[in-house]
């Protein structure tokens, strides 16, 4: 039997005015992308029971 260990490293982060606003900028966008394709597949499951994958 095989055993795996799992480990994990937490870092801090601490990012200038510059990156950060950068970074904020990235992650709207992110979330807008994200939430336009959630609003696409919940709308093509309510209306036409048609499942749409992510990949």
């Amino acid at each position: 039997m095989t055993r795996q260990v799992k480990r994990a490293f937490k870092y801090r982060f601490y990012p200038t005015d510059e990156q950060a606003a950068e970074l904020s900028r990235t992650f709207g966008c992110v979330r807008l992308v994200y939430n336009k394709a959630l609003e696409e597949r919940t709308r093509a499951w309510c209306g036409e029971r048609r499942r749409i994958s992510y990949v």
